[in-house]
């Protein structure tokens, strides 16, 4: 099974209201199968431009990874997050070789 990822690049303009994010974004991360990949560490920008922050979110498939986004749990996560930050997100399948 294809395994699925989120890629997000983000601007976090209240990082205290933002921890309320990650907070409630634990459970539903937890029901899918998500595992942090990259967690806003040290980037360097090479080429176009992007967000300050960069999120990898590996889940067990694509399904998981879209089913994931469209819950009840994650939605009421991300109502908390939209007011405090600016981000761009794609879902997309893993490559299988």
């Amino acid at each position: 099974m294809t395994k699925g990822y989120w890629v997000a690049h983000v601007d976090v303009n209240d990082p205290e209201i933002y921890e309320n994010y990650r907070r409630a974004n634990a459970a539903p991360f937890a029901e899918y199968g998500a595992r942090f990949i990259v967690r806003g560490g040290d980037q360097e920008v090479r080429e176009g431009s992007v967000r300050r922050r960069t999120v990898v979110i590996e889940f067990p498939s694509y399904e998981a990874a879209v089913a994931c986004y469209e819950s009840e749990g994650y939605q009421a996560a991300k109502a908390l997050r939209d007011p405090v930050s600016k981000g761009d997100l794609v879902i997309v399948a893993g490559y299988d070789d």
